[in-house]
């Protein structure tokens, strides 16, 4: 199914993407929600779900916002409209929903966050704002309109009164109304406003976009874990100075010198990003049975998961996250923020692992006829990244 309509993937790529929205009548026909809406309200009453309400009208300020996990008695007292229910991550919590993020694909999948839902009521709203990240919104069920405004930036200013980033100047460009199936593509920082008419369902597809400081935190932290106490500042060229106090331009080059030595490393920079891009969203135990029991971990060998192989359906669990990348001769799988050095016989696996998460059984055991595949596919197997539904 072609979910960008008569639009190509390259075409997108090169007109719209991160640069102007691109409506989408019926991206997917016929569309039905994969969550009922009381079985939204339930979700969020669980402690481990990220869960949010937004009121436009509070009882204490304008667009109140509350946090779960929320009590059953939170939605008896709720206004009868103008209020929003948001559930973030569902994707790590329903297999459907994580198999909805696959279409999106043509991105490279490192890339995408999350699959966020929206139960509004009429008229509800989050407000006038705008995302640091691209955001497709699918209508999944009811109406919604849409009022997209201006480019915006970290100088723009914002409703002072609720803790909501709200903003206080919204200048409308263009407005349309989404049904069921229709779905909007918004680039980073374009000013946009949803209203629901009449109770609706929004699905948010969004994608990561780490900040230049989160950036610059992964790679201080990789820096740390592969340097030792020989590179250290030198100045073999140090010569006579007037003041001893004075931090000359000189040392100052030096330093600089000595730093982009130390970004120039390909290898740093490719596990800064591929340790960062496939963590968890939210940190959880592993689900796998052999994370519980470290004896049976260890004991797990190559005929048991050729054993486990047999299953016809094996899926990558919800939480987990691949990526891989050759730089130079070195190639890399990243799984749940951990890197596993490859050989270049194991790419094609790579590229398999990478691209779904629902592998057949009789591929991965072929994939295991390959020696230098084994300890990947065992070391992912242990960690819990896979289950069957036998």
């Amino acid at each position: 199914m072609d979910i960008l309509g008569n639009i190509s993937k390259e075409q997108f790529l090169k007109e719209y993407w991160q640069k102007k929205p691109l409506l989408i009548r019926q991206a997917y026909p016929n569309f039905e929600p994969l969550i009922p809406s009381d079985e939204l309200a339930g979700m969020s009453l669980e402690e481990e779900i990220e869960s949010r309400i937004i009121m436009e009208n509070g009882p204490d300020s304008p667009w109140q916002l509350l946090s779960g996990p929320f009590e059953e008695e939170t939605f008896g007292s709720l206004p009868e409209d103008k209020w929003t229910l948001l559930i973030q991550g569902v994707d790590q919590w329903v297999p459907e929903a994580a198999d909805l993020l696959q279409d999106f694909n043509f991105i490279p999948n490192w890339r995408i966050d999350d699959l966020m839902i929206s139960f509004a009521t009429d008229g509800g709203s989050v407000g006038p704002h705008y995302d640091q990240y691209d955001v497709f919104l699918l209508q999944a069920e009811g109406q919604r309109e849409w009022r997209i405004g201006q480019m915006c930036s970290e100088n723009d200013d914002f409703l002072k009164e609720t803790k909501l980033r709200i903003l206080s100047q919204f200048n409308e460009t263009d407005r349309w109304t989404l049904e069921p199936g229709d779905m909007l593509y918004l680039p980073p920082r374009l000013a946009h406003y949803g209203i629901s008419q009449g109770n609706c369902q929004t699905y948010s597809i969004g994608f990561r976009a780490p900040s230049q400081s989160e950036l610059m935190h992964s790679l201080v932290d990789q820096i740390d874990a592969s340097s030792n106490e020989d590179r250290r500042y030198g100045d073999p060229d140090l010569t006579l100075q007037d003041c001893s106090g004075e931090i000359s331009e000189m040392a100052l080059q030096q330093v600089r010198e000595f730093m982009q030595k130390a970004l120039a490393d390909p290898i740093l920079l490719s596990d800064t990003i591929g340790k960062l891009m496939t963590e968890a969203k939210y940190p959880q135990e592993q689900v796998d049975e052999l994370s519980g029991d470290s004896n049976k971990q260890q004991g797990y060998a190559i005929s048991d998961l050729r054993y486990d192989l047999q299953a016809t359906d094996i899926y990558r669990e919800l939480h987990s996250r691949f990526a891989f990348n050759t730089t130079g001769s070195k190639h890399s799988f990243y799984a749940a923020g951990k890197v596993f050095e490859i050989n270049e016989s194991s790419l094609e696996l790579a590229r398999y692992l990478t691209r779904q998460r629902h592998y057949k059984g009789k591929a991965l055991q072929a994939y295991c006829e390959v020696r230098d595949n084994q300890q990947l596919l065992l070391s992912l197997w242990k960690s819990g990244h896979f289950y069957t539904e036998e």
